[in-house]
């Protein structure tokens, strides 16, 4: 929960926002939970919704007018919202996902005409603002995205971000920058786009061979990029690229400029010219900036598509990368069931489990960083999907109970993330009934085979079934993307009933994604079960190219969990399966007491 006096200090800031709306007669502010880039995750200067509200995950939009205050969130947030908003006059609105814009439809209902609304068009989406301004204009309700009225009130305002950006280099990056540049050079022009705008961080730090370390847990760094026929600009801020990385981008045609002269490079673009922009990865306020005469053609990012196909060399990266976090858990969950068995041990909490998890990492080649803050429940807040423990506010693990785990690495070779539960004491019936049902519907989807071109969304309802066939459900999507070294969640591809299944959703070889059904029982327990899966061809026939996944998360699935009456044969054999591989590639890699505890829990059920 929050500190006694937050609730204060919240108040207060919400009556400073609303006094500069009057001072600018503006009747509702928006504060997305966005960048200038549009990250999911933020860099300190643009957590305004955190700073105005106290909420503090990762989706979310602020809407305060005079007279009210609400965050809206989906369903991964819920708990957590309660929590963090209790003790305020700001309201929870439930929304269905992440990429709902009910908050839009609200605002249309809500106000007068004649009434302002004010969003600052540098952390706008293009494609949403227009969507908002539609919808508002039909109600006479204009839009105003010149004002940042978070900089008026906001006097201790984090500055960016100083860390240094630097090369990932051979023989972790397969293809060299000059490759990349030529490929995307080749997409633009298929597209009429001679110019190219890329706001994204993932993006630029995958165009470019480069990482940072801007946001917290992903290696990007703040940046924008013009990519034209002979050159390319990056718009990065000063101290920020030292002399010979400076030199080695210049080699590669590669200018680098001041950050904030983004904007006015775009604005300088010849009338006769033609850009290709991404209307989902571009600000309203980017858009803003490119000159009328400039003919727009609208796609989605070449680099979106390209990083998201990893290549064999990368994925033979990933699968030795898999073997090292595989190998760090197995030393981690040996010295955890060591501590739990021995009565006489200190009391362990679930942010002992972070500190354990991330030391255990650390331990191993090529790691760089925790891929994303552990989650680390025990019953009740394993039902609070993105849970994160704090010193203030964390359970102690003991009795008889499910011991969540949701965590990952940042590695040279990859990128990782892996969710699994495990028992304290006894778990009871109902446990192990929930557990094996999540079970079942990851095993099902890793056993899916589908036509190539099979959008990613329809893949949902494989990993639900058995879920729904016991009248339950959860609320939060199956798989997103990961990325290489990069961000742990990715596009374009997407398991989820909430997205739809547009084109650039489909499948394609070479694509890494999350399976992880769950289960979630408020103030009682959450399981989920996390592989990452790749996708690969596995037949060529009548009826065309067929695809699969290949597993490459290597950890032992706890069996103590299970009902194995609920079990189908095939599902065994595919567990003892998995067991016999992750068994054989660990092996090498870990020795005594995590050796021991490997092939404790690899045996055949």
């Amino acid at each position: 929960m929050p500190a006694p006096d937050t609730s204060n200090v919240r108040a207060a800031r919400l009556a400073q926002l609303r006094a500069a709306m009057a001072r600018h007669r503006v009747d509702a502010v928006i504060v997305p939970s966005a960048d200038p880039h549009l990250s999911e995750y933020l860099p300190g200067r643009w957590k305004g919704r955190e700073w105005l509200s106290g909420f503090t995950g990762s989706v979310g939009t602020f809407i305060a007018t005079h007279d009210f205050a609400g965050v809206w969130t989906d369903g991964r947030y819920y708990t957590q919202a309660e929590q963090e908003l209790a003790g305020t006059d700001i309201r929870l609105m439930k929304i269905p996902s992440g990429a709902s814009l009910l908050h839009i439809d609200w605002l249309a209902d809500n106000l007068d005409e004649g009434n302002t609304v004010a969003v600052d068009a540098r952390v706008l989406g293009l494609a949403v603002a227009r969507l908002l301004g539609d919808a508002l204009a039909a109600r006479g309700v204009t839009l105003r995205t010149d004002l940042d009225l978070l900089d008026e009130i906001w006097s201790d305002r984090p500055g960016l971000p100083p860390e240094p950006v630097y090369e990932h280099a051979a023989p972790y990056a397969v293809l060299d920058r000059a490759d990349k540049l030529h490929a995307t050079r080749n997409a633009m022009a298929k597209l009429g786009g001679e110019r190219h705008v890329i706001s994204t961080l993932d993006d630029i730090a995958y165009l470019f061979n480069l990482r940072g370390a801007d946001v917290s847990f992903n290696p990007v760094f703040l940046a924008h990029a013009l990519v034209e026929a002979t050159g390319a600009t990056l718009f990065v801020a000063d101290g920020k690229i030292d002399a010979s990385l400076r030199a080695r981008l210049e080699q590669d045609g590669v200018r680098v400029a001041p950050y904030e002269q983004a904007q006015q490079a775009l604005a300088a673009l010849p009338a006769d010219s033609s850009l290709l922009i991404d209307p989902r990865r571009i600000t309203a306020g980017m858009r803003a900036a490119v000159p009328q005469g400039v003919r727009v053609v609208e796609a989605i990012n070449p680099t979106t598509f390209a990083k998201s196909r990893k290549l064999d060399a990368e994925i033979d990266h990933v699968r030795a990368t898999m073997e090292q976090d595989g190998a760090a858990l197995c030393e981690f969950f040996a010295g955890l069931e060591a501590t739990l068995a021995d009565a006489h041990r200190a009391p362990l909490n679930e942010v002992h489990i972070d500190e354990r998890i991330t030391a255990a990492r650390e331990q191993r080649r090529g790691f760089v960083s925790p891929s994303f803050g552990t989650i680390a429940g025990f019953n009740a807040n394993g039902a609070i999907m993105h849970y994160r423990a704090a010193p203030e506010h964390c359970a102690v693990i003991e009795g008889d109970g499910l011991l969540l785990i949701d965590s990952g690495g940042q590695y040279l070779g990859g990128t990782t993330d892996i969710t699994r539960v495990v028992p304290v004491g006894t778990p009871s019936a109902a446990q192990k009934r929930d557990f094996t049902l999540v079970l079942k519907g990851m095993i099902a989807l890793s056993m899916a085979r589908f036509p190539r071109g099979t959008k990613g969304p329809m893949l949902d309802a494989l990993a639900r079934a058995p879920i729904w066939a016991a009248g339950i459900d959860y609320g939060h999507g199956t798989g997103h993307g990961v990325g290489y070294f990069l961000n742990v969640h990715e596009g374009p591809q997407v398991i989820s009933p909430s997205a739809p299944p547009e084109p650039h959703t489909a499948m394609e070889p070479g694509m890494i994604t999350s399976n992880e059904p769950g289960i979630y029982r408020p103030g009682l327990w959450g399981i989920r079960i996390e592989n990452l899966v790749l996708t690969r061809v596995v037949d060529n026939g009548e009826f065309g190219e067929f695809l699969g996944f290949e597993t490459l998360t290597l950890c032992p699935i706890d069996t103590r969990c299970i009902d194995i009456s609920l079990m189908r044969g095939d599902e065994v054999a595919w567990l003892n399966d998995y067991h016999r591989s992750v068994r054989a590639r660990l092996l090498p890699h870990v020795t005594g007491a995590a050796r021991d505890w490997l092939e404790l829990r690899t045996r055949e059920i």
